[in-house]
């Protein structure tokens, strides 16, 4: 049964990834950028409705109340496909740092270039940065929010921090505050996986660091309470009346905390 859901999941959610941005196209294309944002505030909606429905797991975020006024950058971490639509019905005109391959897919490219991301070149990554730093900073003087993952490419839950430097180097030219995001999506919607499994993802926008701080101790911060709340966030998991599969990093994470827990199938 639970693989039926996940196919059944998994179909609806590119037929309506391809089915919406034909239906929509029209009115993204034609609509200023920041009223086109609707289009992909109402896809993201839908497919985590379309995941509690199908797949019976459901998403709680929390925390709004810390995304401050004006530009800031938003630091998820990310673990999961989930991690990369579920926060845009909460921020009003965010723009994503990505490879610039993204961009020359037909018709999905054509909805980058609408909202003006920021495509990089990353076969030199000092170039990479110091032009998508370039780009960023007029995307801040629009009052748009940034979205950058500081650990770069998806981990699974409880792997050992593994955050790049490149977002301290961001902090500290854009000068803006950053909102670390944590969560634990990977168990439930795992990174190279099919299957999708019931519960809750639980996700929390944490306490904005303000600029200003020099970087070494901006970096120690944002790992300290990234990792703070996803641990608590792996434990509530582990500890629900319905426990996901538990990845083997997952598990290391609980018994380095003291939590035990059964090694069922992952």
């Amino acid at each position: 049964m639970l693989a039926v859901r996940s196919l059944a999941f998994n179909l609806a959610f590119y037929v309506s990834l391809v089915v919406q941005m034909i239906v929509w196209a029209p009115f993204f294309f034609l609509a200023p950028r920041k009223q086109a944002w609707f289009v992909p505030r109402f896809w993201s909606r839908s497919s985590l409705k379309l995941q509690e429905w199908l797949a019976g797991t459901k998403s709680r975020i929390e925390g709004a109340e810390n995304l401050p006024q004006g530009p800031f950058i938003l630091a998820p971490k990310h673990q999961s496909f989930w991690d990369t639509i579920a926060f845009f019905p909460y921020l009003s005109d965010p723009v994503y740092i990505l490879k610039r391959e993204l961009t020359w897919i037909p018709f999905f490219g054509w909805y980058l270039a609408k909202v003006r991301m920021i495509p990089i070149n990353r076969g030199s990554r000092s170039r990479a940065l110091k032009q998508a730093l370039e780009v960023a900073r007029a995307r801040m003087a629009e009052n748009r929010q940034l979205i950058i993952y500081p650990e770069g490419t998806r981990r699974p839950p409880g792997a050992e921090p593994s955050y790049k430097w490149g977002i301290a180097e961001i902090y500290a030219t854009l000068d803006v505050p950053v909102v670390p995001v944590a969560h634990v999506a990977g168990l439930y919607w795992p990174r190279r996986r099919f299957m999708r499994y019931p519960g809750t993802i639980h996700a929390r926008f944490l306490p904005a660091i303000e600029p200003g701080l020099g970087k070494e101790a901006f970096m120690e911060r944002l790992v300290a309470e990234t990792e703070a709340a996803c641990d608590a966030l792996l434990i509530e998991a582990a500890r629900s009346e319905n426990p996901p599969p538990l990845p083997p990093t997952a598990v290391a994470r609980l018994r380095a905390l003291g939590v035990e827990v059964p090694t069922g199938p992952c």
